[in-house]
Formats: C-alpha cells, sequence, structure tokens
C-alpha cells in the first residue's frame, strides 16, 4: 500500500517541479481547479492545454501590471473613465482616446498638456500613464522639481550619466507640473540632456501651466528652452485645455468664492495661449531644413 501511494505522488511531485522550474505558478498553484474545470466542461485535451496557458498568461499579466503600476509612482490612482469631459469642453474625448491607445510611446513621441491649475492635466497624465501599462509598456511619474533636484545631486555626485541612463530606461516618462515651482539654477542645462537622453527613443508626457512660449522664463535661460522644445515639439501632440479649475468649481458651488465676471477669463487661465492655431491636439512635425518651432 505504502508502494502504492509512493508511486502515486511521484509523478505529481515531478509534475510540479516542472511547473515551477517552467515558472508556470499559475498552473501550478490551480493545477487541480483547472482540471476539475476542464472535466466538468468535456473539454478536450487541446481545450484543456489552452484552458491552462489562459490562466497563466492572465495570472502573469496580472502581477506585470501590479508590479509596474508600484514602480511608476503615480501619486494617486486616476482613470480616463473618472475623468469629467463635459466640465472641460476644450478637450476631445476622442483625441484623448486615440491617445490611450499608446501608439505614441511606440513612435517615441511626446505629449504636452498645458492649460491652468486644476482642469484636470495631472488626472489625464496618470490616465494615460495607466493605459501605457496596461498596453505593456515600462512608466515613470515624477514632478519636475523632484526630476530636476534629483538631476543637480546626480551632477553634484558626479552620477549624473547614471542617472540619466536610469530616467532613460522607462518607455514613457512623464514629468508633471512644470512652471509651477522655481527650479534649480542649472535646470536648463540638465533637462536638455535628459530630453537628448530620450529623444526618438523614450516617450515624454508633460504637463505644464505654462504655455510653451513662456518655456524660456520657466528655465530662465531662453537659449536652452528653445534648444529643448526643439526635441520635445519635433515628434510631439500638444493639448491645450482652456477652463476653470475643478477645486475652484467647486468652492463656487458651495457658495465659498464669487463666480467671476460673465466677461471675464476663466480663473488661472488669463497667461494661457493656444499653442498654435485653434486645435487642441496637434501632431508637429520639423519642416524640412530645420527645427520646429515652439
Amino acid at each position: 500500500m505504502a508502494r502504492t501511494k509512493k508511486a502515486t505522488e511521484a509523478p505529481i511531485d515531478r509534475l510540479d517541479a516542472m511547473l515551477a522550474r517552467l515558472q508556470l505558478s499559475g498552473i501550478r498553484d490551480q493545477l487541480d481547479n483547472l482540471l476539475d474545470e476542464a472535466a466538468r466542461a468535456n473539454l478536450s485535451a487541446r481545450e484543456t492545454l489552452l484552458l491552462l496557458c489562459e490562466r497563466e498568461i492572465a495570472r502573469k499579466d496580472h502581477r506585470r501590471i501590479e508590479m509596474a503600476l508600484k514602480l511608476a509612482h503615480f501619486p494617486a490612482v486616476k482613470e480616463l473613465a473618472g475623468f469629467d469631459f463635459e466640465a472641460q469642453p476644450s478637450i476631445d474625448p476622442k483625441q484623448i482616446r486615440d491617445l490611450a491607445a499608446s501608439r505614441w510611446i511606440a513612435n517615441g513621441e511626446n505629449v504636452l498638456l498645458l492649460g491652468p491649475p486644476g482642469v484636470g492635466k495631472t488626472h489625464l497624465s496618470i490616465a494615460l500613464g495607466r493605459e501605457a501599462i496596461l498596453a505593456g509598456y515600462t512608466v515613470q511619474f515624477i514632478t519636475a522639481t523632484t526630476l530636476v533636484a534629483g538631476l543637480a545631486k546626480a551632477h553634484g555626485d558626479r552620477r549624473l550619466d547614471e542617472k540619466l541612463l536610469a530616467l532613460a530606461k522607462p518607455k514613457l516618462l512623464i514629468v508633471d507640473e512644470l512652471g509651477y515651482l522655481p527650479l534649480e539654477p542649472d535646470a536648463a542645462h540638465l533637462f536638455f540632456q535628459l530630453v537628448s537622453r530620450r529623444y526618438e527613443t523614450g516617450a515624454m508626457l508633460i504637463t505644464s501651466n505654462r504655455s510653451v512660449a513662456e518655456w524660456g522664463t520657466v528655465f530662465a535661460d531662453p537659449v536652452v528652452a528653445t534648444a529643448i522644445l526643439d526635441r520635445l515639439l519635433h515628434h510631439s501632440h500638444v493639448l491645450t485645455i482652456r477652463g476653470d479649475s475643478y477645486r475652484l468649481r467647486a468652492k463656487r458651488k458651495s457658495g465659498l468664492i464669487k463666480p467671476p465676471a460673465a466677461d471675464g477669463p476663466p480663473v488661472g487661465s488669463a497667461s494661457l495661449r493656444p499653442v498654435s492655431g485653434g486645435a487642441n491636439l496637434q501632431r508637429h512635425h520639423e519642416p524640412a531644413g530645420g527645427g520646429s518651432s515652439s
């Protein structure tokens, strides 16, 4: 009896070991349940194998997405389904859905989300980052001040190349809140090196409350700012959001803030200008014989 039991257990142990060696943990952990499910459904051997493979892929995808979301360092959970497009009529939902397909990331292109505070730029950047992860891309989220401070420290420690190499690895780098707070003295040169390192190889998504015409002031160096924009806008999509702050709108509804005059501009948008033309979302290509203008 003992010998029969041992003989029965041996193949099971070998199968478990082989599944572990092949890193098929999804099948190994659910094998009995999956085989019972296949038996109840009267699946053929081929159909059973298909079921096992589907569950293994589903387990691996779930773990990959879970890990990628942690590594992205998103400050909050934001999804496109939770974005109020009706509150921001300047945004075309179709254009956002097109960006959510992540083709621009595969092509190493850039997205600039411009607009006054509170109009949903960070929400959209996180949501598009989540869509990129679901599509299989690696993503890193960081604020502009934290990014530049990290580059400045690495430069001071003589580890700038190492830092730039690390920031070049994610297929999508999201830089949030450019222009909100003062940057390091060498911000323009450091940011230029990052943009140059990722140029045409890694996509960037940048949110800013400043129009590109004001980036010379943001970086305190118009010449380097022009060089930065030349590379960012060469293959880019620029979305300008014109509208009122979600947070201020909520305060007005509660009566804490008086609404603006009917003939006045929306709060926080007085200095915002469209990047070009009347379209909110455009692709910029370098004209023949020179770089693209800002």
